[in-house]
């Protein structure tokens, strides 16, 4: 079928892009590695070359991946909100003394874990602040205990901060930290931390916090040993376009080493209740990524990762589900997780962040034309939903999650959670 008019105007768009983003988008488009230059280029066109970009994102995933979008069913279990640092973007954490301080013990986070295993999770993600007082070994005892309890569950945790500390109390190497939470059942590390690898940037936002060489050599030391991870980028701050364009050639660079990423997660800043917005306001700082520059850094992701991480991760968490739904045009080709339960962003002042129940995902992605499946957290299983068919998860069934999971601040009230309790347990043992 033809449409004259309609090729008229596609011919008028292109006419209109700026010849050096055309003959960028043309190098990706061949399969070539965009520099960060180039890359830089991208972050700051806008305009009729912003739609160019798009088309260009999303028939290089159409290439790449199909029309298959996937999601995964799991459950964050952030255990304590208690942390050592105090970093401007985290509205999360608070001091050890802090009256909304909890911190949730292992049989808590079993009985979680079982919860979300019943309601069909194959996944369960365990990342939290840096609690004083917890002994060097708490993450592996941690995950040797999740395991005997679930044995067919795959752990997705700890932060690479995480796994700094946890190797700084025990007095272990890092490579010799990692290998013990392998041993204990970790399947997978969250590559978040990261921020923006960039430490002009690191410093200002989070001084005092793993640094960009830290948190390469580590990712590279999990991936030697075996251990897959995600890799996040935190932008819509402090950060250039430069600054963006210079984190993604560094995951680029670890990957073609390693091939140890399993996904690309791009995070925008959520500025509402944020430190550095709030109480210690920095010169410069923006209130999260306009819809332009989140469209910009899924188009720029897919245009610079294609070849080497080739899975590209909407945040819900962080859009929302309609702009989700949009950047599923600029590249992406996941959904994230059903998550049942997420504080980090939820504190930070985002809308969303509860639970995406299954049946959502699949409506969501049917609407944007693409086929809805069911991953696993390495993108090894993948359950394909060619139609609805009556398919009913059990976690569907779920009528007020807020009810049933307990919801962020209903956390931070409960008395039998308080850090301050454990806090002073640790302190009379020693």
């Amino acid at each position: 079928m033809n449409f004259p008019h309609l090729q008229e105007s596609l011919d008028r768009v292109m006419s209109m892009v700026n010849p050096v983003i055309g003959d960028i988008l043309d190098r990706a488009l061949s399969g070539a590695d965009i520099s960060a230059e180039e890359a830089t280029r991208l972050f700051e066109a806008d305009g009729a070359d912003l739609p160019a970009m798009i088309l260009a994102a999303n028939h290089l995933r159409a290439e790449t991946v199909g029309d298959v979008v996937t999601y995964v069913v799991n459950r964050n279990i952030n255990f304590t909100n208690v942390c050592v640092k105090a970093c401007g973007f985290c509205a999360f954490s608070r001091g050890h003394l802090a009256e909304e301080g909890y911190f949730l013990p292992v049989e808590e986070i079993i009985r979680r874990g079982q919860e979300a295993r019943e309601l069909g999770a194959t996944e369960i993600c365990v990342q939290a602040g840096l609690a004083p007082g917890i002994d060097g070994w708490h993450y592996i005892k941690l995950c040797r205990a999740l395991k005997e309890a679930l044995p067919d569950i795959h752990i997705h945790g700890f932060s690479p901060e995480e796994v700094l500390y946890g190797s700084t109390l025990s007095g272990l190497s890092i490579r010799d930290y990692l290998k013990a939470l392998k041993d204990a059942g970790v399947g997978s590390l969250p590559g978040t931390s990261a921020e923006i690898l960039v430490e002009e940037v690191r410093q200002q936002i989070s001084p005092g916090r793993i640094t960009t060489a830290q948190w390469v050599e580590l990712i590279q030391a999990a991936h030697e040993l075996g251990i897959p991870t995600t890799s996040t980028i935190m932008y819509g701050h402090l950060e250039t376009a430069q600054h963006k364009a210079a984190h993604l050639v560094i995951l680029r660079d670890i990957q073609k080493q390693t091939g140890g990423i399993t996904e690309f997660v791009p995070l925008s800043f959520v500025y509402e209740e944020a430190p550095i917005s709030r109480r210690n306001k920095i010169a410069g700082l923006r209130t999260g990524a306009t819809g332009s520059e989140v469209m910009k850094m899924y188009a720029v992701s897919r245009l610079m990762l294609n070849k080497w991480i080739p899975n590209l991760q909407v945040s819900w968490v962080k859009e929302g589900p309609k702009l989700s739904q949009i950047a599923l045009l600029a590249g992406a080709n996941d959904f994230g997780g059903t998550l049942i339960n997420e504080s980090i962003s939820t504190a930070a002042g985002a809308s969303y962040g509860q639970l995406m129940k299954p049946s959502q995902f699949r409506g969501l992605i049917r609407q944007m034309g693409r086929i809805p499946a069911e991953r696993s957290t390495t993108y090894k299983d993948i359950r394909v939903f060619e139609t609805e068919n009556g398919s009913v998860d059990l976690l569907d069934q779920v009528d007020d999650p807020s009810e049933r999971f307990g919801s962020y601040r209903n956390l931070i009230a409960l008395k039998k959670f308080r850090f301050r309790e454990f806090y002073s347990e640790q302190k009379n043992k020693h």
